[in-house]
């Protein structure tokens, strides 16, 4: 049976060591999930490993779009999102390609909104303590404070709001305006979180281990945290003046 209601999205730049292995990570679950590869242009052939691997293994599960250049995180998953939504997935999951985030989690997102009824379900490095394995310290305590930062100043609730491995109900995604999306970084994690939060959509923190990449090449940088840190003002800013949609049923 390959037919899902669900949806893994995993954008792709130089993940050429990865995405073969998560690929099969993700379809050797026992519940079934489909995978959308946003691709950058990477130079590094992936593009060509998922191209061979719908041809000759998984044709009616593994998907792929391909994008020319590096055009940010954001924008990879509103791509991805948005081709989510013309089909008839209701559960759509973000997902790194370098097992920081473990396949084996998704079911427990899954869980969350499928069976226990939130709308967003968010694998959470804070929400139990800090659970993170061979992480530098201070990448560590940059993004652990970054999401303290985030909680001081918008009264957000959520403990990890930059984590990147998340499950949305489709109606949140229909509700939330794609388009009006400012962040392209790691900003926008705490954009859609935050959005989510202020239209009233339930929220579970589910709590995950993350471990770094063990091959590949990291795509974080200060740039990436600078546009979260000072993005996050005029998120506030928003949550006073915006007037933000009503869901969608």
């Amino acid at each position: 049976m390959n037919t899902s209601d669900s949806i893994v999205i995993i954008p792709t730049y130089n993940e050429k060591e990865n995405i073969e292995k998560i690929i099969r990570a993700v379809f050797a679950l026992e519940k079934c999930f489909h995978i959308l590869v946003i691709d950058d242009g990477s130079p590094d052939g992936t593009a060509a490993i998922v191209r061979r691997l719908m041809e000759t293994e998984f044709g009616e599960r593994l998907f792929m779009l391909e994008r020319k250049g590096k055009q940010g995180l954001g924008t990879a998953y509103i791509t991805g999102f948005k081709w989510a939504l013309e089909r008839d997935y209701q559960y759509i999951f973000e997902m790194d390609a370098d097992f920081s985030h473990d396949p084996t989690d998704l079911p427990r997102l899954y869980s969350a909104c499928h069976d226990e009824g939130f709308d967003v379900a968010i694998g959470s490095r804070y929400v139990s303590g800090v659970n993170v394995v061979n992480w530098p310290i201070g990448r560590v305590l940059m993004s652990y404070f970054a999401s303290k930062y985030v909680r001081f100043v918008t009264g957000f609730t959520v403990h990890d709001t930059t984590a990147g491995f998340k499950c949305y109900r489709r109606r949140v995604l229909q509700t939330i305006p794609l388009d009006e999306v400012r962040f392209k970084g790691y900003g926008f994690q705490i954009e859609m979180k935050y959005t989510a939060y202020k239209i009233g959509f339930k929220i579970k923190e589910v709590p995950v281990i993350f471990v770094n990449r063990r091959e590949g090449t990291s795509k974080m940088s200060g740039g990436i945290f600078g546009e979260a840190f000072f993005g996050v003002m005029r998120l506030r800013l928003d949550g006073w003046l915006r007037k933000y949609p009503p869901i969608k049923e």
